[in-house]
This record gives structure tokens, sequence and C-alpha cells, in this order.
């Protein structure tokens, strides 16, 4: 038996801005901070097998975006569920717990909040991790798009907002989620779309999914800046990449290597949670290429 010590993982409540933001943490506080950002439709439960992987060398924050997972929901009417203003909560959270400086985990939505992040303090990022995240448009899968999304932003009608009620946000559109693209999937775990489903059918939580799906458009306006700041700032960089993902192409991968061309690029053979099937080897990778980035400064 080994007699690896596992990192101990809480599970904690800070209140930003009047919501109670939900967060797991582990590792020492005196150490490089990483920090996690989860993707849609999922919460931290997303880094739950990755944390302890980290936590022995890193301080390690995966908080909940409001409208997800464990943290305040208010309804749309009281909050503008938006990338900017997760971008907003997110910063005032991080200066909360005295966080002054992190290397950023970004998937799917929490690119679009890291990337936003990013752009108000290019000095508090150390370093980057992208994992199957949009910041070009050829990255959204037009396939994807012809679910129902393309039609929404559009036009957000009762009708194309019915589309997206009859797929994208039940249970046969969260598992496609988690099993498009695996290699094997024996290998993920029910759970995961089990307990993301949990959190959307709870009372007034469709119309927080439905306001950040079409607030997402913005998303198209925003690349330019967020290119700008990889041209100018040129982070380390690390993509770890899904792809055979159905919602981002590994061409959307490729490209950031145009701003960013000593990013190092991995291509897994899994779908867009890499992390359920590939834990190990991103975990593996995040190590050492931390070890030798954000320990160096």
């Amino acid at each position: 038996m080994s007699n690896t010590i596992r990192p101990t993982v809480f599970y904690r409540t800070l209140n930003v801005e009047g919501l109670e933001i939900f967060y797991r943490e582990a590792g020492p506080r005196d150490a490089p901070t990483v920090l996690l950002l989860h993707g849609f439709p999922s919460s931290s439960h997303m880094f739950r097998n990755l944390i302890p992987m980290l936590a022995d060398k890193y301080h390690v924050i995966a908080p909940d975006f409001p409208g997800y997972g464990e943290s305040s929901a208010p309804s749309v009417k009281d909050f503008d569920y938006s990338f900017e203003r997760f971008a907003t909560v997110t910063e005032k959270f991080t200066e909360k717990l005295n966080l002054s400086s992190y290397a950023l985990y970004l998937s799917d939505i929490g690119a679009s909040v890291g990337f936003h992040l990013a752009v108000m303090h290019p000095e508090r990022v150390t370093a980057m991790i992208i994992q199957n995240a949009d910041a070009h448009v050829e990255a959204i899968n037009k396939e994807f798009l012809k679910t129902g999304l393309s039609d929404y932003w559009e036009d957000r009608t009762e009708k194309n907002t019915q589309v997206l009620l009859d797929w994208l946000l039940t249970i046969e559109g969260t598992k496609w989620h988690y099993l498009h693209g695996v290699s094997d999937p024996s290998k993920i775990s029910p759970d995961n779309w089990v307990i993301d489903q949990a959190y959307q059918d709870r009372p007034g939580n469709k119309d927080i999914q439905l306001s950040l799906l079409f607030n997402a458009k913005r998303n198209l306006d925003a690349y330019a800046v967020w290119q700008e700041y990889f041209r100018k700032q040129q982070p380390p960089t690390l993509i770890t990449w899904g792809k055979n993902d159905g919602i981002f192409t590994v061409e959307g991968a490729e490209l950031y290597k145009r701003e960013l061309p000593n990013a190092e690029l991995h291509l897994l053979d899994t779908g867009h949670f890499a992390l359920e099937e590939e834990v190990d080897r991103i975990g593996s990778l995040m190590r050492e290429f931390l070890g030798r980035t954000i320990n160096k400064k």
C-alpha cells in the first residue's frame, strides 16, 4: 500500500457582494495559487479528482459561479447572468481571499470568465491552462450551433427558447456533454450528469441557464480583446484538449498558437469534459508545466 497522504479538500463559502460563493480549497495557502474555473453545465465538482493531484505543491481554489453548484442562485430579475458579471464577482472573490496572483485553469464558460478576468488584471495571471474553450470564432462547432443555439442568439423567441429546453437543458443534453467523443464511456461516472441536472432542475435555474446562454453571444465581440491580451502579455500557456469535443473544434485549440506561439498543445483522445477520462494525464502535464513556469518566478 502507498503511504502517500491525500491532501485534504475543504468546502467553504464566502460572501461576495451579497452572494454566497461556494468553493473548494486545498493545499498550503503560502504556495502559488491555481484558480480552477468550471464549465457548463457543471460546477467545481468537475475538479474533484484534479484538486488532490495539485494540492501538495499548490494552493488550489475552485469556486462555483452564481447559479451553479452550491453558490447563490438569485433570479434573473435580480442578477445579470453574463460572463462580464461573473468576472467581476470572481475578481472580488479572489480579492477577499487575498489572492494577488494565480494560474488559471480555463474550461468552457470558465474560460469566458477567466479571459475577462485576465484582461482586467493581467499582472495577476502567472499562467494559463486552457481546456476546451473558445477564444476564436473557428472554435465553435457549427453542428453544435445547429442544435438551437444559433437561432436562439439570432432571436430569443419562445419557439427558439423551447428548442433549448427540449434538449440542451435536459438530462439527455447534459449526458451528451459528458459522453460525446469519449474513448471509453465506461470510465465516465453517471454521477456527473445526474448531479449537474439536479442543480439545473431547481426552480428558476433553467431561466438562469437560458440567460447565460443568450449572453454568451457577446463573447464573439470579446474575442479580439482576448486575442490582444494573449499577444501582448504572452502568459505561459498549456493547452490540454479533448480532440473529439462536439462543441469546440481542434482548430480552435490550434489557433491559440497564433497569438501564443510558445503555448504547449496536447490533443487527448476524449471529449468535452476531458478531466473525466484524462485527469491523470492532465494532472501530470500541469505539474510539469507549473513546476517550470510559475515555480521559477
